[in-house]
């Protein structure tokens, strides 16, 4: 595990109407880290892995992104960090229906790098990783459950991304199928990437490098390294003057 930090979330805060979903949430993760995101249905794990994945915009607390406050940026500049750099697999695969799994795989390669053959190439790959070489051709919406979440284990996969949130990815998947991803999510973090994993699974936990559990909207049990002071952010060579 390389010591950098990757992420770093301080006070998290987001309701929906009148009850808060995260409480005060602050979790740092670290370049090549992975990490099982534990705790009951409900407690608000998929919406924080929203907010740290900048899909959410939370209603207090500040989320750096490799040193990058996303939500001082653009749109399109937040966009293009999501495609860059998190990787995402859903409770739900997320494919679209019409597109062969090999285009599901390969349309994140193909937006980063204009190149439609390098991108095939990609998911021809990862697709071989995964077993499912022969259902290339196949509509995502075809496919059964656990051939779908394999294929958006993929997808997320494709662009080498610094860091993957996964939200219960082989909740759906037989254990043939989910030895195969966390094989692959082994290999992955072995080479630098972090992995932040929500899961209800002990098998899923077991192979991560550190828990943290979360119960009504906050982290319960985990040292919290980012504080807010200077030297929370000094892995990632923040410029004077603090946050941006």
């Amino acid at each position: 595990m390389s010591g950098g930090l990757v992420l770093v979330a301080n006070g998290l805060v987001r309701l929906r109407g009148d009850k808060t979903i995260v409480a005060g949430a602050s979790l740092s993760l670290r370049v090549g880290e992975s990490v099982a995101l534990m705790g009951p249905s409900g407690c608000g794990k998929t919406t924080l892995l929203h907010l740290l994945g900048v899909l959410d915009r939370p209603g207090a607390g500040t989320v750096l992104i490799e040193g990058i406050n996303p939500w001082s940026k653009g749109r399109n500049a937040r966009a293009a960090l999501r495609l860059r750099r998190i990787g995402f697999v859903f409770q739900q695969s997320n494919l679209i229906p019409f597109l062969s799994a090999r285009d599901n795989v390969a349309l994140p390669a193909w937006r980063l790098s204009g190149s439609r053959r390098s991108a095939l190439a990609q998911a021809d790959a990862l697709l071989a990783r995964f077993g499912l070489s022969t259902q290339a051709k196949a509509p995502g919406g075809v496919l059964s459950l656990g051939e779908a979440q394999r294929v958006a284990t993929a997808r997320a996969l494709v662009n080498r991304p610094a860091i993957i949130l996964a939200d219960e990815p082989t909740g759906s998947l037989d254990s043939a199928s989910t030895e195969a991803v966390l094989d692959t999510f082994d290999e992955v973090v072995r080479e630098g990437t972090t992995l932040l994993v929500a899961t209800h699974d002990s098998r899923v936990a077991s192979r991560m490098h550190r828990m943290v559990h979360m119960q009504d909207g906050a982290l319960v049990d985990q040292p919290i390294l980012a504080t807010g002071g200077p030297s929370a952010f000094t892995a990632l060579k923040m410029p004077s003057g603090g946050r941006p």
